[in-house]
């Protein structure tokens, strides 16, 4: 177990690096940090200053340790367009993003899982067959499509729900949340769905395969055998045994909501860390891209990695196999 645990935060280390790598070739290689930071009327003296201030007359390999070092502490740097400090300009920028995620996660898991219980025991009916035919729908609609056209009835036409921003927060001293607020309510509710969509239809279909698999397994039928009634197997016995990929697929898929949150955000103007990205990119903001790059990338290896200890902790059959192939390794 523990050699299991180790080799997983080895190798979320080698990835960390990897990503590190490419923040610092995006910092160091796509434009001169200090034409950036100088404007044009900067003497040669102040230019070469700032150079050996920032550390660029070094060795590239002095550099990236630098870079590492300083990433751990969580210095990104200043940033190229708002004169800030980089962790802190997105650290004001996460709370709106977590929030927006775990809405959609929560979503995603109070509809999906009933729809695919739905599809699976009355998987000819026809709400069955409409709940397939939505989910195909989930699927292929790009979200940028699907909040656009939220908007436009729930703002533009309805007039029911806000259409952009976070909606009045309050300030709890280390976070700031929307959550406490109807305004703030109000403005989650169309970039939620938008980013839940998705991740609702995945949820769904995998819950109505591991359903569908389950209620043909031996310990089902002795279920039904022993004259239980629909609602004890259904729930108790076939979906228990179907959470587990349910629960590894949704943890690996809210790394995936911060990361790609950036096109919802866009859309309704959410000021969250993916909003603030594309901003960076619009202006060529090195460090925010960099910084955005390693935080969110250490997010997703980090949820990664504690669903696969979780994954772990939970199948006994697993905790085996790790130690019989730590064992067969030494």
């Amino acid at each position: 177990m523990l050699a299991f645990i180790l080799r997983r935060i080895a190798n979320a280390a080698v990835v960390m690096l990897t990503v590190a790598l490419i923040a610092f070739i995006i910092f160091r290689f796509i434009g001169d940090p200090v034409e950036m930071m100088l404007n044009e009327q900067a003497t040669q003296m102040q230019r070469d200053a700032l150079r050996e201030r920032l550390g660029l007359n070094s060795s590239a390999v002095m550099q990236f340790a630098k870079f590492v070092t300083n990433a751990v502490q969580g210095d990104f740097g200043i940033s190229y367009r708002n004169q800030q400090d980089v962790f802190t300009l997105i650290m004001e920028r996460f709370p709106a993003t977590l929030e927006l995620v775990l809405v959609a996660t929560i979503l995603s898991l109070a509809l999906g899982i009933p729809f695919g219980v739905i599809t699976a025991i009355h998987r000819n009916s026809m709400l069955a067959q409409g709940l397939q035919f939505l989910s195909i729908v989930g699927i292929s609609l790009p979200s940028f499509a699907l909040g656009i056209l939220l908007i436009l009835v729930f703002s533009v036409q309805l007039g029911l729900l806000p259409g952009f921003g976070r909606g009045e927060v309050v300030d709890l001293g280390f976070w700031e949340t929307g959550l406490l607020t109807t305004s703030g309510l109000k403005a989650l509710i169309l970039p939620s769905i938008t980013l839940a969509l998705f991740q609702i239809t995945l949820v769904m279909r995998l819950v109505r395969a591991e359903m569908l698999e389950t209620l043909r397994t031996d310990f089902i039928k002795f279920a039904r055998a022993r004259g239980l009634p629909n609602r004890i197997v259904h729930f108790r016995h076939a979906l228990r045994n179907c959470l587990m990929p349910v629960i590894t697929v949704t943890g690996m898929q809210i790394g995936n909501l911060i990361a790609f949150a950036l096109i919802t955000e866009t859309v309704f103007q959410w000021p969250g860390m993916g909003l603030l990205f594309i901003q960076a990119v619009t202006f060529v903001d090195i460090p925010v891209m960099a910084a955005y790059l390693v935080i969110v990338s250490f997010i997703f290896v980090a949820l990664n990695t504690v669903v696969d200890m979780l994954y772990v902790v939970i199948d006994p059959r697993l905790r085996t196999q790790s130690t019989a192939g730590g064992g067969h390794g030494a």
